[in-house]
């Protein structure tokens, strides 16, 4: 990844930011729903054909390159910008006027580590249904009151990671982390890799829960 980690933490808040207010918003006021998908190049709405895919944003009847205005972008597309309101509580929306700067290996570890994840689940927990939520801008599934999934990166950790939280606290070695486990990815694997890394953790997860 080119850079350094401010450039990665840069284009993470970009892609949660477009992902949360030039998708999941839009949708939200058209469909009801935030629900996002994971692709192995980027992301998707689940009701709008709305989608980035690398450095690209699309839509029904064109595309563009994720870059100037996010406002201009918008309008581009034929939409009304902003995140969807009253779903959850707002914490970092990013502004109309925000100008686009994503770096495209920051981006392509962002889209493998997100599809991984969604690949991964849909291995160790076959009945699930992966969503990319816009709020934490994470791939999950919660199954008997545990969550599963990969997150882009916050201010906990910056870079991508797999995570396991159950609803009720545990003890023990495995759980590093004050909502659970953690564990980090690694950047350099391909997708199938980090699919592989992720599916193991999951596993080593169940067993630690008695699952």
């Amino acid at each position: 990844m080119s850079g350094n980690r401010g450039t990665y933490a840069g284009t993470r808040r970009q892609l949660r930011g477009v992902a949360e207010s030039l998708i999941a918003g839009p949708q939200h006021r058209a469909s009801g729903t935030v629900r996002l998908a994971v692709r192995p190049d980027g992301f998707t709405g689940t009701a709008l054909p709305l989608a980035v895919h690398g450095t690209e944003f699309t839509w029904q009847d064109g595309h563009a390159p994720l870059a100037g205005t996010v406002e201009a972008l918008a309008a581009a597309a034929g939409l009304d910008y902003g995140p969807p309101v009253g779903v959850y509580e707002l914490a970092d929306p990013l502004p109309a006027a925000a100008e686009l700067d994503i770096d495209p290996d920051a981006a392509a570890l962002i889209h493998r580590s997100l599809y991984a994840g969604g690949f991964a689940l849909k291995q160790v927990l076959p009945q699930g249904h992966p969503v990319l939520w816009p709020e934490h801008f994470d791939v999950a599934v919660t199954e008997d009151e545990v969550n599963y999934g990969v997150s882009a990166g916050d201010e906990f950790h910056e870079l991508p990671y797999a995570y396991v939280s159950p609803w009720t606290q545990r003890t023990g070695d495995f759980w590093n982390a004050p909502f659970g486990a953690l564990r980090s990815i690694v950047p350099a694997h391909d997708v199938d890799e980090l699919a592989d890394d992720v599916a193991e953790f999951f596993r080593e997860a169940r067993v630690a829960l008695g699952r």
